[in-house]
């Protein structure tokens, strides 16, 4: 069937004018976009995306081809439709209409599922929901695009906690959840933890926070924290302070790096930051492995 399309590229397949958007708003795991339809008979490819459609305005007879079954449902405004992730459908409707569209990443999804839960996801679906009647629904989908128009203060952050809210919303009342098999749950799998190593390799010179390391591992803060702990047998924190370390020792004994410059490429705030974190974990000053370096060469 192909790979999964974008959400901007449904507008290939579903052709229709944009009313808004979230394109450029720097969210992330949520994004949206709102159009205005005529009537159409459409096949869409599987999308990369969870999608939730609320009618905004218009009303139409839907029909929609899901997993092989067709349904019918009189879709008018306040009304939602769902579509779960990786699903080839087919929609057909008569009338105009105009609609707002809510996409979750299966990222977001899948780190909201692991952390309610607290146990390792597989695959996250959502049902064959073509006309929910749902006001709590509504009101999230509402609020983020009442966002992309707006750009309160915050926006980002805003949008994030939203999509949180709604992705255990969509999990409690309209999701199927299938876990992974694991004869240690309580660790990280050998995947997560390349993804975490990985990021932190590459970001060490920045600040990198908790919940950066979370995403990487598609889990939630508490849960990626205590399974982090677990597998490595330190705190996250603790584990990139000593990264860092190991890092400005390499570059302290082997390069020629000012000591100011390899503070910052080992992610202390300053000279002072590193010379004091060296000291209380080597028991030596920048000065000292320096010159130690240079002796040995």
């Amino acid at each position: 069937m192909g790979r999964a399309i974008t959400p901007e590229e449904l507008l290939d397949w579903v052709p229709g004018t944009i009313l808004s958007s979230s394109d450029k708003l720097g969210w992330k795991g949520v994004s949206h976009r709102a159009y205005h339809y005529t009537g159409l008979d459409v096949f869409i490819p599987p999308l990369d995306h969870f999608m939730v459609v609320r009618y905004a305005a218009g009303q139409t007879p839907m029909d929609r081809c899901f997993d092989d079954r067709w349904s019918r449902a009189q879709c008018a405004p306040g009304d939602a439709s769902l579509l779960t992730m990786s699903q080839a459908s087919h929609w057909h409707w008569t009338q105009d209409v105009d609609v707002s569209h809510v996409y979750l990443s299966n990222t977001l999804m899948d780190r909201v599922a692991s952390e309610v839960t607290e146990r390792s996801v597989a695959e996250v679906r959502l049902r064959d929901v073509l006309c929910a009647k749902d006001p709590t629904l509504v009101a999230i989908t509402d609020a983020i695009t009442s966002e992309a128009t707006q750009h309160g203060m915050g926006g980002p952050l805003y949008v994030e906690a939203l999509g949180t809210q709604l992705a255990v919303h969509l999990l409690r009342n309209y999701a199927d959840v299938r876990f992974r098999s694991s004869k240690d749950p309580g660790r990280l799998s050998s995947a997560q933890l390349r993804r975490v190593l990985d990021l932190i390799e590459s970001r060490l010179h920045e600040a990198l926070t908790l919940e950066d390391m979370a995403v990487a591992a598609g889990l939630g803060v508490c849960t990626f924290s205590r399974r982090f702990r677990e597998t490595q047998g330190r705190a996250p924190h603790a584990f990139v302070i000593d990264q860092r370390v190991k890092r400005a020792r390499e570059l302290l004994t082997i390069g020629d790096l000012a000591v100011k410059e390899v503070a910052a490429s080992c992610g202390f705030s300053d000279q002072a930051h590193m010379t004091r974190v060296l000291h209380a974990r080597l028991g030596l000053t920048p000065a000292k492995l320096r010159a130690s370096g240079r002796s040995a060469g």
